[in-house]
């Protein structure tokens, strides 16, 4: 792919949150939220940024009126101002915000909000119900619904509403100095891919460091807008939107999975901050489209075109493709995707339309962000350098087929969490001696410092001869193969033959809408023998088992592989 040239970045650093707050305020007039007045998305109110952070004073003075600044204050629910605002408010008076996921069993959610301690809890008009059912609880001890309706609120419970006349009560509340911005200060319980959830501990220094970091390693500047479609309580979402204010940009708020598009037609987005599953099905949808109107050929010739073109400096994408980018709003350029890996096939064909997409990586435990792919220099299939925020080694002493060093890849730097609370087993095990903190992910750096991610630790297959198989890296050959939503590569023990790579196939069912099951499964079964001429003898895909139904995943769209036997 063509590079594009650096740009300065516009934005002010900050030193904790209350610094935060001040440089967001001083965006002043400028809209910060979009977003639906109801279910039914008829109306769209505006919030700027003079009014979000005057909610975040008075819900802070509230907190510090009742006795609650200080306090570990869990929030659930949809992405919403109210959200973001509890957020910053609770760090902002001194308090530990634990961001829950609004997809937990909710007698689940009980148990881990005892764990973290939570106090108080702010929750949307869909929590209502549940925690109006609650009649005890080892901690919490007061509720705060975001929007009660017209429910008769009990001792112990305060509508949000009620909370921000309080605070607006007492105008001269001042948020306090930062004492020590290394204090705990976001307690945040991990998705539980492998089977287990860990209490992730940030402070100040952790979350501000990732915004900053964000705001200097992503291609964004003030005037763009982005749409919040992925789950508000992830560190990743957060983080991009955090960085988002701190440009000054506009953020629409999408209100439901189901309404995806309609909210980025609506709101016509300049970016977007999003999963591979996300990508992957626009990439779907637009080359079906494509099909359906018998323009496969064409847009091929277009696209050869457009490349031819570009290498004598005349680049006409967008003009050549505005139908497609039309589809996004019309005013789509960069597309941000993490939490998982990106086929580099989606992002060179997204760049063909005119559409940049840098893929980063991070973790929970490092407030996410390790790494970006830089817009400036984009290598396929890499998350790019480590963010100035940290420093990356590769741990192991084995020597790729490309000759560099593959091991585990580990992390120092401001983004590194405090630890797991209360958990000194998960903590013995996360660091090395040295103090890096152990991502479990496998990976090697080539010569320019960028990061190449080939597999999970905890999920390496180990085979009969010793050798060791990421399935990861055999997934992503499989993506590749037209006709397949997704897969999951195992190790099935078998008597005669010991371990034998197994792949489990969820098909496309429209891309084979003409063929039976039988058909269907004799098509991909040849697809991936012709797959296996590309590997290495011991990574081979020796049986093929199809699936009906998707994997069961995590809020965050990750598949749980512990899950699939």
């Amino acid at each position: 792919m063509k590079q594009k040239p650096k740009t300065q970045r516009q934005f002010t650093p900050v030193r904790n949150i209350k610094d935060y707050l001040q440089v967001i305020e001083g965006h002043g007039n400028k809209v910060l939220y979009r977003y639906y007045a109801d279910a039914l998305g008829r109306e769209i109110i505006d919030m700027t940024y003079a009014e979000f952070v005057a909610n975040v004073r008075a819900q802070a003075a509230a907190f510090e009126a009742l006795g609650l600044a200080g306090k570990r204050v869990a929030v659930v629910g949809e992405t919403s101002y109210k959200w973001v605002s509890t957020h910053l408010a609770t760090i902002a008076c001194g308090g530990v915000i634990i961001p829950m996921d609004k997809e937990v069993a909710f007698e689940e959610m009980l148990g881990l909000l005892a764990v973290g301690e939570a106090e108080v809890v702010v929750y949307s008009k869909s929590f209502n119900d549940k925690f109006a059912s609650v009649t005890s609880h080892d901690t919490l001890r007061t509720f705060i619904p975001m929007d009660p309706g017209t429910a008769v609120l009990a001792h112990g419970y305060i509508a949000y509403d009620k909370l921000i006349e309080e605070g607006k009560a007492h105008p001269e509340y001042q948020f306090p100095e930062t004492e020590d911005i290394n204090q705990l200060a976001e307690m945040l319980f991990t998705s539980g891919t492998t089977g287990t959830s860990k209490c992730v501990m940030l402070s100040q220094k952790n979350v501000i460091s990732v915004v900053n970091t964000a705001c200097e390693s992503v291609e964004f500047f003030p005037d763009d807008t982005i749409v919040s479609v992925l789950p508000i309580h992830h560190t990743y979402e957060l983080c991009c939107m955090l960085a988002g204010m701190n440009y000054g940009m506009t953020i629409g708020i999408n209100d439901s999975l189901k309404h995806v598009l309609k909210s980025i037609t609506t709101f016509r987005p300049t970016g977007l901050v999003l999963v591979p599953l996300f990508v992957e099905t626009m990439h779907k949808r637009i080359w079906d489209k494509i099909a359906q109107q018998g323009k496969t050929k064409k847009v091929k010739f277009a696209i050869r075109l457009t490349r031819f073109l570009r290498a004598f400096g005349i680049d006409i994408r967008r003009k050549i493709f505005k139908e497609i980018i039309d589809g996004f709003g019309g005013r789509l350029e960069r597309i941000v995707s993490g939490g998982a890996p990106l086929n580099p096939a989606t992002m060179k064909s997204f760049d063909d339309f005119g559409i940049t997409i840098m893929e980063g990586y991070g973790i929970t435990e490092c407030s996410p962000l390790i790494s970006v792919n830089p817009y400036f220099a984009l290598k396929a299939g890499s998350v790019g350098p480590a963010c100035p925020c940290c420093t990356v080694r590769i741990d192991g002493t084995t020597v790729n087929d490309k000759g560099l060093a593959e091991g585990e890849i580990i992390v120092k730097g401001d983004n590194v969490m405090l630890g797991y609370y209360r958990n000194e087993e998960a903590n013995a095990n996360a660091f090395t001696e040295d103090g890096w903190y152990r991502t479990g992910d496998v990976g090697y750096m080539d010569k320019d410092g960028y990061i190449f991610i080939t597999g999970r630790m905890k999920s390496v297959i180990v085979l009969d001869n010793g050798k060791n198989v990421f399935p990861e890296e055999i997934e992503e050959y499989i993506g590749r193969i037209p006709g397949i939503v997704e897969s999951v590569v195992v190790g099935r023990k078998n008597d005669e033959q010991g371990v034998v790579l197994t792949a489990l196939i969820v098909p496309d069912y429209d891309f084979y809408k003409d063929k039976s099951p039988e058909e269907i499964e004799a098509k991909i079964k040849e697809d991936i023998r012709a797959m296996n001429k590309k590997l290495a003898a011991f990574k081979q895909v020796k049986v093929v088992e199809i699936r009906e139904e998707p994997f069961e995943k995590t809020t965050s769209r990750k598949i749980k592989r512990h899950l699939v036997k």
